[in-house]
């Protein structure tokens, strides 16, 4: 739990009463690869912190293709914000992608938090902007930057990323086909 709390810590201080506080609503679990934790259609209940192992967030469009929203790895925080804070049906599926331990805190007890320890509402508008923030930034490389531009912003950017990650995932998170991905990454390595 320490990185939770050191996640934490890093935007606001909490006294050791109010970590001690936070993490009584707090769950942790265990889960193996490929478990779903939220199913498109389904009302997103909590807030996910990555204490290890890799998840992510997809949707599937109608013609069954997968496209990779985001990415959480240790110390990332996932959710369908869109869902949990509007309280109505996911457009998103978020799956572990690699075994993970992750702690769930409900929106129930996220907003007894606030109540509680008002300065968590600072740091979760700390996190919510800087999501928003990768989000237009994402939208605009995607409009300005060629694929080949993305893969390397996103290799520079999450390192770690490139290994534990299927290139499969990757390929849909910059916006092409596994092919393509599989060619344009050919293609670099000979550069």
């Amino acid at each position: 739990m320490a990185a939770l709390i050191d996640n934490i810590i890093k935007h606001v201080a909490l006294t050791p009463q109010e970590q001690e506080l936070f993490l009584s609503k707090t769950e942790t679990h265990q889960y193996k690869a490929k478990t779903i934790l939220l199913n498109a259609g389904e009302i997103c209940k909590n807030s996910y912190f990555v204490n290890s192992g890799v998840l992510r967030s997809f949707n599937i469009n109608d013609n069954i293709v997968e496209h990779v929203m985001s990415f959480a790895c240790q110390g990332w925080w996932i959710s369908d914000m869109y869902s949990l804070i509007s309280q109505k049906p996911s457009n998103l599926f978020i799956e572990v992608i690699e075994d993970a331990e992750v702690v769930l805190l409900s929106k129930e007890n996220q907003e007894q938090l606030y109540h509680d320890i008002p300065k968590l509402e600072r740091f979760f508008r700390i996190l919510t902007e800087n999501a928003l923030v990768a989000n237009q930034q994402r939208i605009m490389d995607n409009l300005s930057l060629s694929a080949e531009e993305r893969f390397e912003k996103f290799s520079k950017k999450y390192p770690s990323l490139i290994q534990q990650v299927p290139q499969k995932h990757i390929a849909s998170f910059i916006g092409v086909t596994p092919e393509f991905f599989s060619k344009m990454k050919s293609k670099m390595l000979r550069k």
